[in-house]
């Protein structure tokens, strides 16, 4: 049976509302913390007292962003969702009918101007991008989680690229749904969660876009299964701490969802919304989650008892 979300939420406060569809956020140095809008269509920039400036407006559907070693901010971009009410909650829904991939981008944050590096790796076509990683060398990683349409539903896949456009890998595939993605404090593991299934995912990292693979009972697989949550999850985004904990957002209860590194959960956190889908790490020292509640347009922030983990070419880390 689902365990219930019990613990207290320290500090819950509201940042901002208003938003359409906030996920990715990524909270800046100076206080403010950027969102994209996947409904809006746009990187937007959340200031400390609440009020709102576009950096970029965009097409098809900005999911995930992270800041690359040259300042810009990279996007995954899922190529849109159609988008509908119920009540005075936005929920997504299937491909729109002007779908015709995704891709990614990154954008100038001065000048708001947007270069797409990937739409295809070779043959394949990128399909759904969602969520990306920067790690120590300059690349990134990424889940691609593919696309819902009528009918069907694309495999999803994690792939690795640079960001000069020059070099772009599938590293995993399938997997059904991959949408967060982190690294662990020492760069030496990749954790996926996998949307459908509820699943997290951990990939032992050999180099640059490499991983060792696993031996498992089935030859597709590649990884090891750090914690498969009972019940009905829908994992989305995550985000790790400083103590190595995987801080993943859990679809329909509304929380985050904290697992150690040895695939216990060690803590969960309820929140407003039942669209709870992303998690940052901002603030002194790193102590504030920076979380989006996407059906309701807010951006929430909580006081974390731990400090979050600086991430690469972005705060205190690399």
């Amino acid at each position: 049976m689902k365990q219930t979300l019990v613990h207290e939420v320290p500090g819950l406060r509201r940042v901002t509302s208003g938003l359409r569809f906030p996920e990715g956020p990524v909270a800046l140095d100076d206080g403010s913390v950027l969102v994209v809008e996947i409904e809006g269509k746009a990187l937007t920039r959340v200031l400390p007292n609440g009020s709102k400036d576009v950096v970029a407006q965009l097409s098809g559907g900005p999911n995930g962003a992270a800041i690359g070693p040259d300042g810009r901010c990279y996007i995954c971009n899922n190529g849109g969702f159609s988008f509908h009410k119920r009540g005075d909650k936005t929920l997504p829904g299937i491909a729109p009918d002007d779908y015709s991939g995704g891709w990614i981008e990154a954008v100038d944050l001065k000048t708001g101007k947007s270069e797409v590096l990937y739409r295809n790796c070779g043959d394949i076509q990128l399909r759904g991008p969602n969520d990306l990683v920067f790690d120590q060398h300059g690349g990134f990683w990424f889940t691609d989680t593919g696309k819902v349409m009528a009918r069907q539903r694309d495999r999803g896949a994690v792939f690795y690229a640079r960001t000069d456009g020059s070099f772009i890998k599938q590293v995993v595939f399938p997997l059904d749904g991959p949408n967060g993605v982190g690294l662990s404090p020492d760069d030496s593991t990749l954790y996926v969660a996998e949307s459908w299934s509820g699943r997290v995912w951990s990939y032992q990292i050999a180099g640059p876009g490499e991983i060792k693979k696993a031996v498992g009972p089935v030859p597709w697989e590649r990884g090891h299964l750090l914690l498969g949550i009972g019940g009905y999850s829908v994992l989305d985004s995550l985000a790790i701490d400083s103590a190595g904990n995987v801080c993943v957002a859990d679809i329909p209860y509304g929380g985050i969802t904290v697992i150690s590194p040895e695939g216990a959960i060690v803590e969960q956190y309820a929140m407003p919304d039942i669209f709870v889908t992303n998690i940052c790490f901002g603030g002194k020292d790193l102590r504030t989650a920076y979380i989006t509640l996407s059906s309701s347009g807010e951006l929430m922030a909580m006081d974390w008892p731990r400090p979050g983990l600086a991430l690469h070419w972005l705060n205190r880390r690399g």
